[in-house]
């Protein structure tokens, strides 16, 4: 295996390790340290957008973070209201209510939403993979957010709404952003969607309305990973393993964020997790695996 490869490999790896533990680290800061959800979501989309168009500036074609707005601004303001905002609030309330491991196994039913919508909109039949698919996320849910019981929720029903919505959010800003990728690079569009998105919950949120005087060195530091580790980093590295790597190879690694999350949310900071719930993570995995491996 090349050099190249190997790095591919480190990069999604460590992009998607950085995702799983900035969604743990975010649970900790709204329900240790009472920070609000809007606050994050504003500090972290700005933050990041601005670091991500930084980068595009020195390593890759500068010109194109103007050029977006000349072309498709309407589109890219849309994208970052519809798609970035929406994907980050959803995912952070379903973390506020509930924990990281159940915010982000939900979010991973996009596909599943994605596959649904092709069908609906007839641009693609229903397959025998298709339905493998959808009885997979079913079963996994239902495992997930019941352990087993037919009368009791084992997760708050605003946590499994908002991920829910996550997901849904999720798709629209996967299926919605494939024209303006392509055209321009990842770094100029997800940047951009960033920095609109803070702007809009800045006028409802802003972000200088924040009492910081009871905070620790504890705070700061899960404050620096969910904004760098977890939102630049993680974002930037996934990228960039795409210029080595496979999209099959990418999918299939990029599997170790909701396996980070569930295990750091369940190890580090000690949220139950029945014997059924784990069933339901691991067919949600599974099917996550299923997809990357079937995709044509």
């Amino acid at each position: 295996m090349g050099n190249k490869k190997m790095i591919g490999f480190l990069l999604v790896i460590l992009g998607a390790f950085f995702w799983g533990i900035g969604g743990t680290m975010a649970q900790q800061l709204f329900q240790k340290f009472n920070i609000d959800v809007e606050w994050l979501v504003s500090i972290r989309l700005l933050i990041g957008g601005m670091l991500l168009l930084i980068t595009q500036a020195i390593f890759k074609e500068a010109k194109q973070i103007i050029q977006v707005w000349r072309t498709d601004r309407t589109r890219l303001i849309l994208f970052g209201i519809i798609g970035m905002l929406a994907v980050q609030y959803t995912y952070m309330l379903s973390i506020d209510y509930g924990n990281a491991a159940i915010a982000t196994l939900l979010q991973y039913l996009a596909p599943v939403m994605i596959m649904l919508w092709l069908v609906i909109t007839k641009q693609s039949p229903f397959t025998q993979k298709d339905g493998v698919t959808v009885l997979l996320a079913i079963a996994g849910c239902f495992f997930l957010l019941t352990n087993g019981s037919f009368q009791v929720l084992a997760v708050s029903v605003p946590a499994i709404v908002w991920g829910i919505l996550s997901g849904a959010t999720l798709a629209f800003y996967t299926l919605y952003a494939i024209p303006l990728l392509k055209k321009y690079d990842s770094l100029v569009i997800v940047g951009w969607a960033m920095i609109i998105g803070s702007v809009v919950m800045n006028v409802f949120h802003p972000i200088w309305e924040v009492q910081i005087a009871h905070w620790t060195m504890e705070t700061w530091f899960y404050l620096i990973v969910v904004i760098i580790f977890g939102t630049t980093l993680a974002f930037w590295f996934y990228i960039e393993s795409l210029q080595t790597l496979s999209a099959k190879e990418t999918s299939l690694l990029g599997n170790i964020e909701p396996l980070t999350a569930v295990l750091a949310t369940v190890i580090w900071l000690g949220e139950p997790f029945g014997l059924f719930q784990w069933f339901g993570a691991a067919l949600i995995v599974f099917m996550m695996i299923y997809l990357a491996l079937k995709k044509s």
